[in-house]
């Protein structure tokens, strides 16, 4: 076995893992404060296009605070534009505290993170208008699928406009409506926006590559799935579709969501007249929006338009994001491997809809892959298992030779070619592993599924490391006894980086995802269990030849 090469693949392999961090932070480096200058001089550009939504305010005013609950989500509206400025998401803990829910949207705390919407047109509400209420909380009571929220603000010249939240059961989407009433004399043209409000900081989850994206997007079927990070807009060089009547407009970060939907599944799209606008802008004190206008078509006097838009604000749960709009599944960002870890969790997600736990679904595909390859597997461990018989003889040959590399390695050739050994037979297994355990990784940064989803006993969160290293220890022992049941390397200094190898790969293991590692242990119990069956052939075979 060509034990250097193979020491070195791994160590690449692992090294990608480990700097890809590194160079996420060079290519999505968290933005730099903008200049008053350079905020003003943004803040106009964006005001003197047409129909263009107002982006010269990232500061929030206090308003009144209208308290919204279901089952699914906590939230607040301000009176001040009807912003809806906090969201907790009640089915997913904290980071730091997983029995206090997840905070997405909130206009305080550690980040300014909102959803805003306006009209433009003269004297219309914008998101800067104040709005009046009816009641200050509300709550989806039992029986109840849907709550409403109306709010009310006046426009000019008798014009009266109502925007209309509507939370449901068991959904992370809110429906959010205008009804525009025209009490004027003449036809009434406005357009509506719609955006997201946030700060530019870009959180880093931890170590070996989790620095996932974080920023705008923009999804249509022209151009697709686009990614505009926060430092590519401020320096005005984002490329994305700018009009669409169809797609998506959103702000991603690790594991969560929130997008403006132009035409959710099952709803007719919201751009009825015209093609919609898609804007992303970098605003002054480091804040930016990602949003969309929508022209209205023409309100007549005495007569009522309702305009209805969907915001989804959640979890990036694969089922729910491919049920709620066509490409919302690409808000899950599997990186450079989603060719890999997208088809690995649709397997892993099959089958925990049969045994409902996600680690003993990593289990069970784990045993399946080693069922796919069992032949290459098979014909590589008996490789190895011929290999080992022959370690006596290499070491006669590197007696005879001594110090002469060349014949040495000559006569290994040979004495391989007369056994008809594959040296390289026994690498197979391992390197096969490769590209599984990197999707595997991917895919368990990405999985919001699998975010403080436990197995058993102490593993209580596979999105993170083993609490107590029980896992990794389990790792470092199967290793170690899988090197016994392996050729020792002819080389010295090869054999002992081997037995180094356990303990280096160990202590690697300590900080990847506990689900990783239970994937990498239940893999090498299976490779010890099958590599013993199969040596235990040969040495049955062997004897049987031997007596004939």
């Amino acid at each position: 076995m060509d034990t250097k090469r193979l020491i070195l693949f791994i160590a690449v392999s692992f090294a990608i893992l480990f700097f890809w961090q590194q160079w996420m932070e060079q290519r999505y480096p968290a933005p730099k404060q903008a200049s008053a200058v350079a905020g003003a001089s943004a803040v106009a550009a964006a005001a003197s296009a047409p129909a263009a939504a107002p982006a010269s305010s990232a500061q929030l005013t206090a308003g009144q605070s209208v308290k919204v609950e279901t089952d699914y989500l906590r939230a607040e509206i301000s009176t001040v534009g009807g912003d809806l400025r906090h969201v907790e998401l009640l089915k997913h803990g904290a980071t730091d505290d997983p029995k206090k829910p997840f905070v997405l949207l909130q206009d305080k705390g550690e980040h300014i993170y909102v959803a805003q919407t306006g009209l433009l047109g003269d004297g219309l509400p914008t998101h800067k208008s104040a709005f009046t209420a009816t009641q200050t909380a509300y709550k989806l009571a039992d029986g109840q699928n849907a709550v409403d929220v109306r709010l009310e603000a006046q426009g000019p010249e008798g014009v009266k406009v109502a925007k209309i939240f509507t939370f449901k059961r068991a959904s992370y989407v809110v429906d959010v409506k205008y009804e525009i009433t025209n009490g004027s004399a003449k036809p009434l043209t406005a357009s509506a926006y719609y955006r997201l409000l946030r700060d530019g900081k870009v959180e880093n989850p931890g170590m070996f590559g989790t620095h996932t994206y974080t920023g705008p997007a923009v999804y249509t079927q022209e151009g697709k799935f686009q990614k505009n990070d926060f430092d590519t807009i401020r320096k005005g060089e984002e490329k994305y579709v700018k009009a669409s009547k169809d797609g998506w407009v959103a702000m991603i970060q690790h594991y969560f969501v929130s997008a403006w939907l132009l035409d959710p599944i099952g709803q007719p799209s919201a751009c009825t007249t015209a093609s919609c606008r898609f804007e992303l802008n970098a605003l002054d004190n480091n804040m930016y929006s990602a949003g969309v206008v929508v022209d209205l078509p023409a309100v007549a006097p005495a007569t009522t338009l309702v305009k209805p838009m969907s915001l989804y604000v959640g979890p990036q749960e694969t089922r729910i994001l491919d049920a709620t709009a066509k490409g919302l599944d690409h808000a899950k960002d599997y990186g450079m491997f989603a060719i890999f870890s997208e088809p690995l969790f649709m397997l892993l997600d099959l089958i925990h809809g049969f045994v409902g736990n996600w680690g003993w679904a990593i289990v069970i595909v784990t045993l399946l892959i080693k069922a796919a390859f069992y032949p290459l597997s098979n014909a590589s461990y008996r490789s190895m298992a011929r290999m080992r018989k022959l370690a006596p003889r290499m070491e006669a040959l590197k007696e005879r030779h001594g110090d002469d590399k060349m014949k040495f390695q000559q006569a290994v050739m040979e004495m391989y070619k007369t056994e008809k050994v594959n040296p390289l037979g026994g690498c197979l297994p391992i390197l096969i592993q490769i590209p599984i355990f990197i999707a595997f990784y991917w895919m368990l940064i990405a999985a919001v599924e699998m975010r403080q989803a436990p197995w058993e006993l102490w593993i209580t969160d596979l999105s993170v490391k083993d609490p107590y290293y029980i896992l990794p220890v389990i790792y470092a022992v199967s290793m170690y006894i899988q090197q016994h049941l392996s050729p020792p390397p002819p080389d010295p200094m090869q054999a002992k980086m081997m037995k180094m190898m356990p303990v280096i790969f160990s202590v690697f293991f300590l900080f990847f995802p506990s689900g990783l590692v239970l994937y990498w242990v239940v893999n090498n119990l299976v490779s010890i269990a099958q590599q013993w069956w199969i040596t235990r052939q040969i040495e049955q075979e062997d004897k049987k030849l031997a007596n004939s």
